[in-house]
């Protein structure tokens, strides 16, 4: 209470203090949230795991595609953005925990919930990185460049 003026003023500090504090508290609370899934449940009812994972997926599509197109961002770019963007980690898991918490869904209905969340941001990635990357955009490497980091020289990598 004393230093809050003082630190207050100070942005970059704040700014840090912020990263630092998402950064420690952050993973354990995914760990938490992930210690209530159950394993054997998500084992028994595949079907509703998937159901959930395929409308997730679909309404962030419905959603941020036509919007890409809307700035007339190519096809190929407009779904690679989509994808990046269908993710919904941490409201998912922050309004699955409350149910649970609250009585709201089951531990069975928590485990299909946190699985389907979490894949959502998994899978449409994967899909993007791999059949959607706009290769054009990415910078080439100098001869240099390549020798380091032991890549073909056809080969386009983002740069650290």
């Amino acid at each position: 209470m004393m230093l809050a003026g003082t630190v207050g003023k100070d942005h970059v500090l704040v700014r840090r203090l912020r990263t630092l504090t998402f950064g420690l508290l952050t993973p354990f609370y995914f760990i938490r949230a992930g210690s209530f899934v159950s394993v054997p449940a998500l084992v028994a009812a595949p079907g509703a795991f998937l159901l959930m994972l395929t409308v997730k997926v679909a309404t962030k599509i419905a959603g941020v595609y036509p919007v890409t197109q809307a700035f007339r961002s190519p096809k190929k770019e407009g779904m690679y953005t989509t994808l990046l963007m269908s993710t919904g980690l941490t409201f998912g898991t922050i309004s699955s925990l409350f149910g649970l918490s609250h009585g709201i869904v089951t531990q069975e209905q928590y485990s299909a919930l946190v699985a389907a969340v979490i894949a959502s941001a998994v899978v449409p990635t994967l899909i993007a990185n791999i059949w959607f990357l706009p290769h054009h955009l990415l910078p080439k490497l100098n001869k240099e460049e390549q020798a380091a980091s032991g890549q073909p020289s056809a080969s386009r990598t983002l740069r650290s």
